[in-house]
């Protein structure tokens, strides 16, 4: 007969689900906020347009303004400050355009909240362009590494203005039946509550020199006439690779502690 103090258990008939209704439930984060310089006086900014640059190509693509003074600064509670790229800020680029360059990944559970916090009302634009990456796994077709492509998404509102009005006029729609999650859909989506005429620009491939001059090109062309960027293509590819190099270093130091300490634990 089987001895039911020493034997080991038999495997859970209880869903993860289940068995997590016995736990406390974690704290929830503070929400993602806005601070402004002392100089700031209270009254919220009223930009014309303001652009949310997400994607690797678009950040890069603005790198010399982050030595400017920023309007204001976004800020996640559960990133640490000690890293120069864990806080998203709002740079001015014209008396009437602003730019909010996030360099950081933001998890999906917390999209809206940033969302939330980047037009919760101290930030009142009359427009918004957010310029994001496609992902292949939410395209509802092929997407050549070779060959730059970019699609576009708009709020009723955009839908609406006149075709000299809008941001991406000579863009494409997103193909039916394609998919865009994440950041850039979670601003679209307080846009399109808030009734602000809004346009999602998703670029591929995510990182590439023939990307970023069609970035650069649909803004000068239209959203940022006569906007002298003051960095080549060249420039901002180096830029970004050295991002990338940064990025693959810390994950490669990371995975090398990480088997060290099981191979000490297995000792």
């Amino acid at each position: 007969m089987e001895d039911v103090i020493t034997e080991a258990a038999g495997p859970s008939r209880f869903l993860e689900e289940d068995l997590n209704i016995f736990t406390t439930p974690s704290p929830p984060l503070p929400s993602p906020f806005l601070i402004f310089p002392y100089t700031q006086q209270p009254q919220p900014l009223k930009p014309s347009l303001l652009i949310v640059a997400l994607s690797a190509s678009s950040v890069a693509l603005f790198h010399r303004l982050r030595t400017a003074s920023p309007a204001a600064s976004l800020l996640l509670p559960e990133l640490s400050l000690s890293l120069p790229d864990h806080a998203a800020q709002i740079l001015p680029l014209s008396p009437s355009a602003l730019l909010a360059a996030i360099p950081f990944s933001v998890p999906a559970p917390r999209a809206y909240a940033v969302a939330k916090a980047l037009l919760a009302g101290r930030i009142r634009p009359d427009s918004v362009l957010v310029l994001d990456s496609l992902e292949p796994r939410n395209f509802r077709g092929k997407v050549s590494s070779d060959e730059a492509v970019a699609f576009k998404l708009e709020t009723a509102a955009e839908r609406k203005r006149s075709g000299g009005e809008k941001l991406l006029s000579d863009l494409e729609y997103y193909p039916s039946g394609s998919v865009v999650d994440g950041l850039g859909a979670a601003i679209l989506a307080r846009c399109q509550v808030m009734n602000v005429p809004a346009s999602l620009c998703v670029s591929w491939p995510q990182f590439d020199a023939s990307v970023v001059s069609l970035i650069k090109g649909l803004l000068q062309r239209r959203v940022l006439q006569g906007f002298d960027f003051d960095l080549s293509d060249e420039e901002v590819l180096k830029f970004g690779r050295s991002k990338d190099r940064v990025l693959h270093s810390e994950l490669y130091i990371w995975f090398v502690l990480y088997y060290v300490n099981v191979l000490i634990h297995l000792d």
